[in-house]
């Protein structure tokens, strides 16, 4: 058996059973299985998670069982035969049945004939495989073309027209490209471009940041340079929330709901590790993780504490000079990376949201102070918790006011999906 292709399944089953996330899974998987090609593993486990809805859909059309009877490895395993025919010109057709079937004498046993009738079917059979009607029902037709749920694709066409929301419904299944930000508390960009060339690895620096670097090679975070802690894996669009922030050496910032850490390690470092941060998060876990990252990198100015930042912390009241609060939310930004989160079902959490982000960034303004910085970020796409959570803060906050927003889309952008709106604490009000 194909040690790639089993690998591939564990991450999708686990993603599937489990609801892992999954980079997770992957990450874990690759670990232990050791495959030989892990770029094939990914393009093969992260795709048929990207493109599950239209698989499934393309399924339906040549078995009778309804599809929520069918087995969870049998549909894995026709998602991935599927995936491998309609998607990855690198593999031969006969390959991706052949492969297909061996798994399922293993993970779907008596079931081998089944998966091989379909998988052949659909190769006989897939000029007759169309789309619904778009001008029937337009929601139905993207959420299957471009495998998002429902009411995703609604609120995007709903906020940003017809156009632009397909525009960012593709993005969103693009493979993004790999970003890393160089520490500066010990190397920099052209000095570690260079190592990490030297290593095998292809390197190309980054237009909008000189501390950023894309990098394209294998086992990036198990590599000497990044155990050494020369560099961190960081998408622009996150960093652009700490450059918004604009920290200075000397200076006092809180970053609330810190975890797992990559801000405030960018935030540390464009302070040349020097001033104090605090970094704070309700999952005491997490913390040991930025812990980590800051030995790791060098950083000595970190104090991290569990907290719930819904309520204020009075040991900080009036202290920082900037705060970067970067709430929980939907994370519809990160469905390249995360493409599991593209079919999260609308339930309760998601309903109260807003007013988590609403309590936490009350609570954390309170913080910053007079003539200080308060940012606000969200790695999502969505009005409800971005420009409406900012500006019900504002109306109820004379005491600050807007100095600019951005909404980063991968569509325009080609970075995550992140919403950053920067304010200022008033020195007095008049």
């Amino acid at each position: 058996m194909d040690i790639n292709r089993k690998t591939a399944f564990y991450i999708i089953r686990d993603v599937e059973a489990k609801k892992a996330y999954s980079h997770l899974a992957a990450n874990n998987h690759i670990d232990r299985q050791k495959p030989g090609k892990q770029a094939f593993v990914r393009e093969l486990a992260f795709g048929v998670i990207r493109h599950k809805m239209y698989l499934d859909y393309v399924i339906g059309n040549f078995v009778k069982t309804p599809m929520e009877k069918l087995h969870s490895e049998d549909l894995i395993l026709l998602r991935m035969g599927l995936y491998q025919i309609i998607f990855m010109n690198s593999v031969p057709d006969y390959a991706a049945v052949d492969e297909t079937v061996e798994m399922a004498g293993r993970y779907a046993k008596g079931r081998e004939g089944f998966i091989n009738g379909v998988l052949r079917q659909y190769l006989r059979d897939q000029a007759y495989v169309a789309l619904p009607e778009r001008g029937e029902d337009e929601v139905r037709y993207l959420s299957i073309k471009y495998s998002y749920e429902p009411w995703i694709v609604k609120m995007w066409l709903d906020e940003f027209g017809a156009e632009a929301a397909e525009k960012l419904l593709s993005a969103g299944n693009e493979i993004p490209p790999l970003t890393i930000r160089v520490n500066t508390l010990m190397t920099d960009r052209d000095d570690l471009s260079k190592r990490l060339s030297a290593q095998g690895y292809e390197v190309n620096p980054s237009d909008r940041f000189s501390n950023v670097l894309y990098i394209k090679g294998e086992d990036v975070i198990g590599d000497r340079c990044y155990r050494s802690g020369l560099y961190s894996v960081q998408d622009e669009a996150s960093l652009t929330a700490v450059t918004t922030l604009d920290p200075k050496p000397g200076e006092t910032v809180v970053d609330v709901c810190a975890a797992p850490g990559g801000k405030t390690m960018a935030i540390a470092e464009a302070m040349n590790n020097n001033g104090e941060i605090s970094a704070i998060d309700i999952y005491k876990r997490k913390l040991y993780r930025i812990n980590e990252q800051a030995k790791r990198l060098g950083v000595t100015i970190v104090n991290t504490w569990s907290w719930d930042a819904t309520r204020t912390d009075s040991d900080l009241l009036d202290k920082a000079d900037r705060v970067l609060v970067d709430a929980p939310c939907s994370g519809l930004g990160t469905v390249r990376k995360k493409p599991e989160i593209k079919y999260k079902k609308w339930d309760r959490e998601m309903d109260e949201l807003p007013l988590k982000q609403r309590d936490i960034l009350a609570a954390s303004s309170k913080y910053v102070k007079p003539g200080g910085i308060l940012v606000y970020s969200t790695c999502t796409i969505a009005k409800r918790e971005n420009q409406q959570v900012v500006s019900d803060f504002l109306r109820k906050h004379a005491d600050f006011e807007k100095i600019e927003t951005k909404q980063l889309l991968p569509s325009v952008d080609h970075t995550d999906g992140f919403f950053i709106c920067k304010m200022k604490r008033r020195e007095s009000l008049v």
